[in-house]
């Protein structure tokens, strides 16, 4: 099937990553699954490509498991692209870190877990499931067509529990360790850019912390409300003579008893409160140094947050750069609740976790690569956004303020049927005599 313009010219860019034969079955690979519903197989993507008849499908599963390309030179061409459309130029980059739990089963899964299910898990019922939990990272921005931010995916790497990691010999690593590598590629990928990074508690550890701060990333977690806050050192003049020299001040007030200080000064402000609009919230923040045992004190600012009605449960956060206002911490952090609609897109959409690869270079290609379809779509509906708008679908029972991703993803699908009709409508006069706005709105209607 022949590729549109529109995809065209945004998968450009990564053309020189691959050899000729391997970017063909990509590019085939990659029409068929946005045009496919249901399961994101090889097969699946072949049969709504046009390709069901090829006798050598079996070579399109070796751009999976066998063809020689880096995911992560992919990654970082796909982060530039993201940020040299969708970004100003020299505007700060917020980038935020979760993970996601991609269902699989079965022994021939070598590097599968048990993890804590949060899309069935709730307050009182903690459910486990069977995966492999990804760790991504994805750039905040928002398209012409919305007015609230898209996370796009750039990055996904495993994670693993300790005894596969025994099993296969390499030494375990926590989500920290793993985000702390990661920092390091997007600190490499981007020198010169003021990054900033958005996770949730998993992210918050002091030696990964110092690791941002070492590379001058602004980091925004939550933290515990019994974190080890201390005053700065002291001049010498005021230190104690004898004794160990000291790291860090006195300790402050752990920030439960600060909570509920009556003495506590609250600021209150009618602030965005993830997308449900204004919500009247209380804050209150200070600096101090987080320290721990063993390894070297950093300089923080803390904040808490508080709902004067009380439908709000308490939250403290933290930002490893002191200069920083506590309301900019609020708003920066509340964008980190994107990245979860982008996981719902992507399997509601997508076929996310439908795959069914067995060998470990196949699954740990496919999982990133229709994370990074998401964004590839969003580039896609950027660059065709130019040229005509992307319209939300209208109904008589649900009505839309805004585009979102399933609009995006039919026009794309309406661009490719069309270019599939131009190329049938030369061979055959019955289909001309249809008319071009009579194909639009069946292409259209068959999207949704």
């Amino acid at each position: 099937m022949p590729v549109p313009e529109t995809i065209i010219a945004v998968v450009a860019p990564f053309r020189p990553l691959f050899t000729a034969p391997t970017w063909r079955k990509l590019m085939t690979l990659l029409t068929g699954t946005l045009l496919a519903h249901g399961p994101r197989t090889v097969c699946s993507a072949l049969r709504f490509s046009g390709e069901q008849g090829n006798e050598h499908w079996s070579s399109y599963h070796h751009v999976l498991n066998r063809a020689r390309w880096s995911p992560l030179a992919a990654s970082r061409c796909l982060l530039l692209l993201i940020v040299e459309t969708l970004l100003p130029k020299g505007a700060p980059i917020h980038i935020v870190i979760d993970e996601t739990l991609e269902r699989r089963w079965g022994p021939m899964i070598s590097k599968r877990g048990h993890y804590r299910d949060s899309v069935r898990s709730s307050r009182k019922k903690t459910v486990s499931s069977s995966g492999l939990r990804w760790i991504v990272m994805g750039v905040v921005c928002t398209p012409a067509w919305s007015q609230h931010p898209w996370t796009l995916p750039f990055l996904a790497v495993l994670s693993t529990t300790p005894a596969v990691s025994e099993h296969t010999g390499k030494r375990h690593k926590t989500i920290a360790m793993w985000a702390g590598q990661m920092i390091s590629l997007l600190h490499r990928w981007l020198p010169d850019r003021e990054i900033w990074v958005v996770g949730d508690g998993a992210y918050n550890c002091l030696a990964f912390g110092l690791h941002c701060a070492k590379r001058s990333v602004r980091l925004i977690t939550p933290c515990q409300f019994d974190s080890a806050f201390h005053d700065p050192l002291p001049p010498p003049e005021q230190l104690p003579k004898g004794g160990k020299p000291r790291k860090v001040g006195k300790r402050q007030a752990k920030l439960s008893e600060v909570l509920h200080d009556p003495c506590t000064q609250w600021e209150e402000q009618v602030i965005p409160w993830y997308g449900q609009g204004g919500r009247r919230m209380q804050w209150c923040s200070g600096t101090a140094w987080w320290h721990r045992a063993k390894q070297p004190p950093l300089p923080i600012r803390w904040v808490l947050i508080r709902d004067p009605e009380g439908k709000q449960e308490p939250k403290a956060l933290l930002c490893t750069d002191q200069h920083v206002s506590p309301l900019t911490i609020i708003l920066t952090f509340m964008l980190r609740w994107s990245i979860e609609t982008t996981f719902e897109q992507t399997r509601a959409h997508l076929g996310f976790q439908t795959q069914r690869q067995w060998s470990d270079t196949a699954i740990e290609r496919s999982t990133p690569l229709l994370l990074g379809t998401y964004s590839l779509l969003t580039l896609m509906g950027t660059h065709l956004q130019k040229r005509e708008p992307i319209t939300p679908e209208y109904t008589a029972w649900y009505h839309k303020s805004e585009a979102t991703f399933h609009d995006v993803l039919a026009t794309i699908r309406v661009q490719i049927w069309k270019q599939q009709i131009n190329l049938t409508a030369a061979r055959d006069p019955a289909v001309r005599l249809l008319g071009s706005s009579v194909l639009d709105r069946l292409l259209f209607a068959a999207c949704f």
